[in-house]
């Protein structure tokens, strides 16, 4: 089968080659119309039938070849709609469906027209050629043709006699001119003729002719009348009078012929009033005219027949035309929309549609061409939009690099998590503190990441509630077979919607810092117990130079200063015992034993203990029922209630009031003590838990630092704030578990 571009082709090289081919057409008609009028003239028939012959086959060709023609324009068109239709052109189905309704709806009349006109048409030519119209006509003509004759063989006739009148009488002399003249009067006279004439072979010699019948000049019979009568002995022949008298019939006819003498000549002429001569002429020319066309019957009937198909191709080939434009009308736009919408398919939104319709179709391509140019619009939008974001991205990710290498650099570990607990980063100094590799960590859940008993306290934090505690939490984990002290903080990560996207949460390691700490806490209470015992060895030394120096001097009291400075020596070596065994106490603080226990319970009954200890003091205690347990050593925390309490009552005098108030969390237990006593300053809050500091002048001063110990051995906190309006509150902070 043919390609589509291989039928265009050849339909622009019909259309290049139409009028050649109409110019051959044309010329071969003319060629063909040419030939057929040499061979009609070569059968000798009238001139007049000959016109016609010719006239009628060149009508009947015209007429075959426009047939021809529109034949071939219709064959195409359709062949033309078949090959879209198998090809599924776009609109070739409603094209093919407008020609066929179009040619559908003018089949029918044009055929019923077509075959009606036939019967028309051969109902007339039946009609003209009718038997009786043609004896009629014959008839006519023949009494019309016979009247001349009569008329033409009497002037014959008569010519023929005054011809043999003037046989033997020497025309050129003149003296028998007069005689001439006298015999043809006489003569036209006697026969009752219009004209008679002498003539010696084509020379006049005399005439007549009767004036009053309108012969005011003497007609000119023709050399032709003239030389056929010389040859064949008679001619007849019918003129044209000049004035309008009517016809002349002329007879001429020779007269005796004699050797050595010129032939002698006679016309006579019989004037045919108009009245006469046209009704006779007439007839006998329509009686010549309807055998011509009788026997052109035939042919006249094809080319009417011709004509009608012709026309009826006509209005066939409009029918389809007007079905192919109709089509067009309504396919160009359409398919320039549909070329249009593949073309923006493609991502070509410079298309614009341009079709003149000024119908719904013109409002369908004006909303097609705003809609391009919208998107056309919003896709310079997008493009603009998109730069501006690849530009953000770069400028994320640039931030992003030297965020990833400020978190590498930093001591602090950093991991941060999706909002499914899903590890995003997790800088080197992180990795270090939980003695894991990357790989180890990247991309992958908490709970799966830390699994083991110790990190899995660490993914808690993370997998715990919605809001991360805002304050800090110290950690202590077992990691790589060692304690390992940490210090957490969990944040949340929100976008500027303010939606939690993660969280992010910052490590960091005191284990050092608190080996270090203690150091400078055991250096300190090594220097403050030396300075403590360097107090009571002064005394001693003085007592023992006193009784030494009494003993050498032989005082008199010797004895009292021996028992002075013995007592002296004493007290400062109880004093120094005392010391020791706190500080032993203190060394030997053993490691807490913690019980599932309930706060509330053990703080009244340790409260119970001080209740009504120290008029104008009221104790007021503060304890939920609903506080739940707590995992910590009871004998330990009993302790440093009962230092909290006993600072307390030693701080306030009477009247005043201390408060003992218990506040928990899910996760953290709160043990506050208030007094209104004269409070501490801010100076001093720093060493209040070093070992043997006291802001009382007496005792050890390792109350507070054993409290501190405990407070620490349990992972929790303990702090020191103003009472307002007045006195001290200690607050300790315990984990639950």
């Amino acid at each position: 089968m043919r390609r589509p571009a291989d039928f265009r082709v050849q339909i622009a090289r019909y259309r290049r080659n139409t009028p050649l081919v109409v110019g051959l057409l044309a010329l071969l008609l003319l060629v063909l119309t040419v030939i057929y009028f040499l061979v009609q003239r070569g059968r000798n028939l009238p001139e007049t039938l000959v016109t016609n012959q010719v006239l009628l086959f060149f009508l009947r060709n015209v007429n075959l070849l426009l047939i021809l023609g529109i034949f071939f324009v219709l064959a195409r068109d359709l062949f033309k709609l078949w090959v879209e239709r198998r090809q599924r052109r776009p609109g070739s189905r409603l094209r093919t469906r407008l020609v066929a309704s179009f040619v559908g709806l003018a089949l029918v009349p044009v055929l019923v027209l077509f075959f009606y006109a036939v019967e028309m048409l051969q109902g007339s030519v039946e009609r003209w050629f009718s038997p009786s119209l043609r004896v009629l006509l014959e008839q006519a003509g023949q009494v019309a043709e016979a009247a001349l004759r009569q008329v033409e063989g009497r002037c014959r006739r008569d010519a023929t006699a005054v011809a043999l009148d003037l046989s033997g009488l020497d025309l050129r002399d003149p003296a028998n001119r007069s005689l001439i003249d006298g015999k043809l009067r006489e003569r036209r006279a006697a026969l009752e003729l219009d004209l008679l004439g002498v003539y010696e072979e084509s020379e006049f010699v005399a005439a007549v002719a009767d004036p009053q019948r309108g012969l005011t000049d003497l007609p000119e019979p023709g050399r032709s009348l003239l030389r056929e009568a010389a040859d064949k002995g008679e001619a007849v022949r019918i003129v044209e009078i000049a004035s309008g008298a009517g016809r002349l019939v002329l007879g001429a006819a020779r007269g005796r012929v004699e050797a050595g003498r010129p032939r002698t000549l006679v016309v006579a002429g019989t004037l045919v009033e108009p009245a006469l001569a046209r009704p006779s002429e007439e007839l006998i020319e329509a009686y010549q005219t309807y055998r011509q066309l009788e026997v052109q019957k035939g042919q006249f009937k094809a080319s009417y027949l011709l004509l009608f198909l012709l026309v009826t191709l006509l209005i066939l080939l409009a029918s389809t035309w007007m079905g192919v434009y109709l089509a067009r009308r309504i396919m160009v736009p359409i398919q320039a929309l549909a070329e249009g919408t593949r073309r923006i398919s493609s991502g070509d939104l410079e298309r614009q549609v341009e079709t003149p319709a000024d119908d719904e179709i013109g409002v369908l391509v004006d909303s097609f061409n705003r809609m391009t140019s919208e998107l056309r619009r919003s896709r310079e939008v997008i493009e603009r939009s998109n730069r501006e974001l690849r530009e953000a991205n770069r400028r994320l990710d640039e931030e992003r690099a030297l965020v990833a290498a400020v978190l590498e650099s930093v001591a602090a570990g950093v991991v941060s998590v999706d909002r499914e607990g899903r590890i995003l980063t997790c800088n080197r100094a992180a990795l270090a503190m939980l003695r894991q590799q990357r790989e180890e960590l990247g991309g992958r859940p908490v709970g799966e990441a830390w699994a083991d008993p110790e990190r899995a306290r660490l993914a808690r934090l993370l997998e715990g509630p919605e809001a991360p505690p805002a304050e800090s939490r110290e950690l202590r984990l077992v990691l790589g077979g060692e304690w390992r002290t940490f210090e957490v903080k969990v944040n949340e990560l929100r976008d500027p919607s303010g939606a939690v996207n993660g969280r992010v949460v910052v490590i960091e390691d005191l284990t050092e810092l608190q080996r270090a700490q203690q150091l400078a806490a055991w250096s300190e209470a090594a220097r403050r117990l030396a300075h403590e015992i360097k107090n009571p060895l002064t005394p001693i030394r003085l007592a023992a130079e006193r009784v030494l120096a009494k003993y050498r001097q032989g005082d008199a009291d010797l004895g009292q200063a021996l028992e002075s400075g013995a007592e002296t020596i004493v007290a400062s070596v109880a004093r120094m015992q005392s010391l020791v065994d706190e500080f032993s106490r203190y060394a030997r603080m053993p490691r807490p034993q913690p019980l599932a226990i309930e706060p509330a319970s053990l703080v009244e009954e340790v409260v119970a203990l001080y209740r009504d200890l120290k008029p104008g003091v009221v104790l007021v205690t503060r304890l939920p029922s609903d506080l739940g347990t707590l995992w910590a050593d009871p004998e330990q925390l009993r302790r440093v209630l009962i230092n909290l309490l006993d600072n307390a009552f030693e701080a306030t005098t009477a009247p005043g009031e201390i408060e003992v108030e218990l506040r928990g969390t899910a996760e953290r237990v709160e043990l506050a003590v208030r007094d209104s006593g004269r409070g501490i300053p801010v100076e001093q809050r720093d060493k209040l838990f070093l070992p043997f500091f006291s802001t009382k002048g007496r005792g050890t001063g390792l109350g507070l630092a054993i409290v501190h110990r405990i407070v620490a051995d349990h992972h929790g906190s303990v702090r020191v704030e103003d009472n307002v309006p007045r006195g001290t509150v200690f607050v300790v902070d315990l984990p639950r578990e």
